[in-house]
């Protein structure tokens, strides 16, 4: 996990040194150990799809199938293939497979899972938290514990979507990035002025219904419209 975080950080080194990160699942577990890691280079955090505190028991429920596919001639690509195109919507499984599934590297993965104490990384990190979740997600389990860890967090579920909720709900998931990225930047360009200066772009513009919301602690949001069946 130390390897991921350092890449992560590089990553946000390339890019002037701060950023807003954004994981989804094993990529949000991610994020959300880099942003408690060097909380100093993260403007705003978006974690998708990772609302379930890792721990050996839950891995244990993962790590049974994935080492009964290792046996299989293909290490369960089929399987994992099949999965996907039963599960997302037309095209998403497309871009899912093409993309690549690293079957052979799910035991380790979870393993390397299995230690991270992501409640502890996000009560590290004082900035701008978004927790994005699909209602149907079972990595549901433990977002009210992740929200209530987060010194400034806002939960968001969206209708109709799974796991994969950026493949479920990709208009919505988008809107909710940018709306992140939104309040992130508002919120840099007011850091980097001195005090009574006015931010180019946004001058006497209220704050965002997002910014207002994430300054109250909403743990919900109703604006979140589904796309489609």
């Amino acid at each position: 996990m130390g390897r991921a975080v350092d890449t992560v950080l590089e990553a946000i080194d390339s890019v002037g040194g701060r950023a807003l990160l954004v994981g989804l699942s094993m990529g949000g577990l991610v994020s959300i150990a880099a942003a408690g890691a060097a909380p100093g280079r993260i403007a705003g955090l978006v974690a998708a799809s990772c609302t379930a505190q890792p721990d050996q028991s839950l891995a244990q429920v993962y790590r049974i199938p994935s080492v009964l596919m290792e046996r299989l001639p293909d290490k369960g690509a089929a399987v994992n293939e099949r999965f996907h195109r039963l599960t997302l919507r037309d095209g998403a499984a497309d871009a899912v497979v093409d993309g690549g599934l690293a079957v052979e590297s799910a035991t380790a993965v979870i393993d390397e899972l299995a230690t991270i104490d992501a409640l502890s990384a996000l009560s590290a990190y004082p900035g701008p938290v978004w927790l994005i979740n699909g209602a149907r997600d079972h990595f549901r389990i433990h977002e009210k514990a992740f929200f209530d860890a987060c010194a400034e967090g806002r939960l968001v579920n969206v209708p109709r979507a799974g796991h994969m909720v950026s493949l479920d709900q990709p208009v919505n998931f988008s809107r909710i990035v940018s709306d992140a990225a939104d309040v992130v930047g508002v919120r840099e360009a007011r850091a980097g002025l001195e005090p009574g200066a006015q931010v180019p772009g946004v001058v006497d513009s209220p704050p965002s219904d997002v910014e207002d919301e994430v300054a109250a602690g909403v743990d919900s949001v109703a604006t979140v419209d589904p796309e489609g069946p």
